[in-house]
């Protein structure tokens, strides 16, 4: 069990530092009026567990892989709650396209990008359902 949150504590750590990172890079190459640094980290963290999931087939790897980069990496580095948080400002804004868009690019780009992870993953690895 203590090794287990070891593992989600370094996992976690790394992705925080990760998102924080991605975040600000993510600004420096788009406007202020949207939360594209959210909705980046979000995809790419879903393109990354789905590429994962991929490579690991049904088992997901061992207890430790699963502590390290799904709760304590992946975990850390996506920002649902964030996500979250910001759509429901622009809804008590009255910015209900901006909701909506937000809502909407987060959880269908994220879906899309967890499947691309995974299909990558099968393709590279030659794994067979």
């Amino acid at each position: 069990m203590l090794k287990s949150i070891v593992y989600v504590a370094a996992g976690g750590a790394l992705g925080a530092v990760s998102r924080y990172l991605v975040s600000l890079g993510t600004l420096k190459w788009m406007s202020e009026g949207f939360p594209w640094g959210t909705l980046t980290v979000n995809i790419l963290g879903s393109l990354f567990v789905g590429f994962l999931w991929g490579v690991q087939g049904q088992s997901a790897g061992s207890q430790r892989f699963q502590a390290f980069f799904f709760v304590g990496l992946l975990g850390a580095f996506t920002t649902f709650s964030s996500y979250a948080l910001d759509t429901l400002n622009y809804a008590q804004d009255g910015r209900w396209a901006l909701a909506f868009g937000n809502a909407m690019l987060n959880n269908v780009g994220a879906f899309i990008a967890a499947a691309a992870g995974f299909a990558t993953a099968r393709l590279l690895f030659n794994h067979a359902d």
